[in-house]
């Protein structure tokens, strides 16, 4: 039997993914050049063209070498985010949609003021702590963003401010966008220290601010690595109502969380933590709940930023009356402690605390649960 020949088709070669460098902090980038041969001082100058110069071609990076240029081309990128939607408010926020991959997007916001410009980043798409108050609570998880994807905010918006105002750049960054920082720390944690870095943003460790709700072993990790502000949602002053507006307190109860902000501002002088305390009509807003958390506190550095609820389609809860809000506002600063009222801002484009939603391909199947739990009603 004479065999017939079989022609044989190479597959196609699959070509090797390509590194975002957006993503690399000055760690990160040490490691990287060393494994190409190259010497230390091509970590500043390439986080300053990325970061500082926003400038995305290697071949446009004109004071590295031709041969590194094209080195670099070959198995490196700069990826940065693309919006899908922009937002402007009446009192001047801004609302970005920025698109992740074919199934998410996340939403950061701009707060402009006289004096600064402040960025409210996302680290997670969804949030998976289902805090009762907060629509990005409600929307389900997803996954947690890269540190290229939360870094990436704050490279578009600069772009953006740079495009209307040649010398206008973020002042501020605060991590209370959608998600739990904490639960992101891989990826924040570097973020973080780009945003500090003289070579890229150049923004003081006070000017950058990450919102816990109470994550306490990774509170710890924080206190090792970094000295960034830190803000805590708390919302309750007791055990039992923080259990049910903030259900992480099951895990991490308040005597937890208060021992570790303790730790985390321990030997850094005139640091304090920042409290967010939404204010729920009925729920949270006694004078006895004022009293209560003046105790809680204690001689803890601090400062109380009273919330006024922003309202969602859905939400049970209601934002308690101004008159009521001074009252609370008045126990607390009698007691000693700093209190201000948050100025609500972005909420004709839901873009105030607690109404980010973006775009969630919920791995939780959260909205499938709850109305099952609703039929059964």
């Amino acid at each position: 039997m004479k065999s017939v020949p079989v022609e044989v088709t190479a597959a196609p070669a699959v070509e090797p993914e390509r590194v975002n460098l957006l993503g690399l902090d000055r760690r990160a980038l040490e490691g990287f050049f060393a494994e190409l041969g190259e010497k230390p001082f091509r970590v500043s100058q390439v986080l300053k063209w990325i970061h500082a110069r926003r400038v995305t071609r290697f071949e446009d990076m004109t004071d590295l070498s031709k041969a590194l240029r094209t080195k670099l081309a070959a198995m490196a990128e700069v990826r940065v985010p693309e919006a899908v939607a922009d937002q402007r408010s009446a009192d001047g926020t801004r609302k970005w949609l920025l698109r992740l991959d074919g199934a998410n997007a996340v939403e950061t916001v701009l707060i402009p003021e006289k004096t600064r410009d402040t960025l409210c980043v996302s680290s997670q798409v969804g949030c998976a702590l289902e805090c009762s108050f907060c629509s990005t609570g409600v929307q389900g998880f997803n996954r947690n963003l890269s540190t290229a994807e939360i870094v990436g905010q704050l490279w578009f918006v600069n772009r953006e401010l740079a495009r209307e105002q040649p010398e206008r750049q973020v002042t501020n960054v605060v991590f209370m966008g959608m998600g739990e920082p904490l639960l992101n720390f891989r990826n924040v944690v570097p973020a973080a220290e780009l945003m500090k870095d003289d070579h890229a943003y150049g923004l003081s460790k006070r000017r950058v601010t990450l919102s816990t709700s109470g994550v306490v072993p990774n509170l710890y990790k924080l206190a090792e690595v970094t000295d960034i502000s830190l803000a805590v949602s708390l919302h309750a002053p007791n055990d039992g109502l923080r259990d049910e507006l903030v259900p992480i307190n099951q895990r991490h109860p308040l005597r937890e969380l208060m021992a570790a902000c303790r730790h985390y501002i321990a030997d850094k002088p005139h640091r304090r933590i920042t409290w967010e305390y939404v204010m729920l009509d009925g729920v949270n807003d006694s004078d006895a709940h004022a009293h209560e958390l003046v105790r809680l506190l204690g001689d803890i550095p601090s400062k109380v930023n009273l919330i006024p609820f922003n309202p969602f389609p859905g939400t049970q809860y209601q934002c308690s009356p101004a008159d009521r809000i001074q009252a609370f506002s008045h126990i607390l600063s009698r007691a000693g402690l700093t209190s201000t009222t948050r100025k609500t801002r972005g909420d004709d484009i839901d873009g105030a605390c607690g109404q980010l939603v973006g775009k969630v391909a919920d791995r939780t199947r959260r909205q499938e649960k709850r109305t099952a739990v609703d039929g059964d009603a």
